[in-house]
C-alpha cells in the first residue's frame, strides 16, 4: 500500500517550483496615477514651451524648432524633477543624486527626440501644405516615444530607492 500523505508535500514543493509567479501588481495605484496626471502635465507643459520657443526663434535664427527643442527639454526636466519628487514618489533628500538620474532618463529620451526630429520634420512635409505647421506636428510625432522611454526610465532608476 502506497503512503499518500508521505508523497503530497514533495508533489506540493515541486508543484510550487513549476508554477510561475503571479504577475505583481503595482505596490500604489495612488502612485500610479500620480505618475500619469504629472506625467501628462508636464508633456503638455514640454509641448507648449516647445511651441512656444519655435514660435519666438522663428525668423530669428536658423532651425528655430532644434534650438526650441533643446531649451524646452532643460526646462521641462526641471519641471519634471520636481513634480515626480514631490507629488508621484515623495522621496526625501537626495536632490542632487535624483536630478541628475531624471536628466540622464529624460536627457536619453530629448536626444532621440532631437535626433529624430529632423526625420519626422521631413516625412511631415511630404504630407502638409502648412510650412508653418510641419514641426509643430512632427515634435507631437516624438512626444509619445519620449513618454515610453521616460516612464520606464523614472520607473526603474531615476526614483529607485
Amino acid at each position: 500500500m502506497v503512503n499518500l500523505e508521505a508523497s503530497a508535500p514533495a508533489r506540493t514543493e515541486s508543484a510550487a517550483l513549476a508554477t510561475p509567479a503571479a504577475p505583481r501588481a503595482p505596490r500604489d495605484l495612488g502612485q500610479v496615477l500620480r505618475y500619469l496626471v504629472v506625467g501628462g502635465w508636464n508633456t503638455a507643459f514640454g509641448y507648449g514651451v516647445f511651441a512656444g520657443l519655435t514660435y519666438l526663434f522663428t525668423d530669428h535664427i536658423p532651425y528655430p524648432y532644434m534650438a526650441a527643442n533643446a531649451l524646452g527639454s532643460v526646462i521641462a526636466i526641471t519641471v519634471a524633477f520636481f513634480g515626480y519628487k514631490l507629488f508621484v514618489f515623495k522621496t526625501e533628500g537626495n536632490y542632487l543624486r535624483e536630478y541628475l538620474r531624471v536628466y540622464v532618463v529624460y536627457g536619453a529620451s530629448s536626444l532621440l527626440s532631437l535626433a529624430l526630429l529632423p526625420l519626422f520634420v521631413a516625412l511631415v512635409h511630404l504630407a502638409v501644405a502648412n510650412e508653418g505647421a510641419v514641426p509643430y506636428i512632427a515634435q507631437a510625432f516624438t512626444t509619445p516615444l519620449v513618454v515610453l522611454i521616460s516612464f520606464v526610465g523614472h520607473q526603474r532608476f531615476s526614483f529607485k530607492p
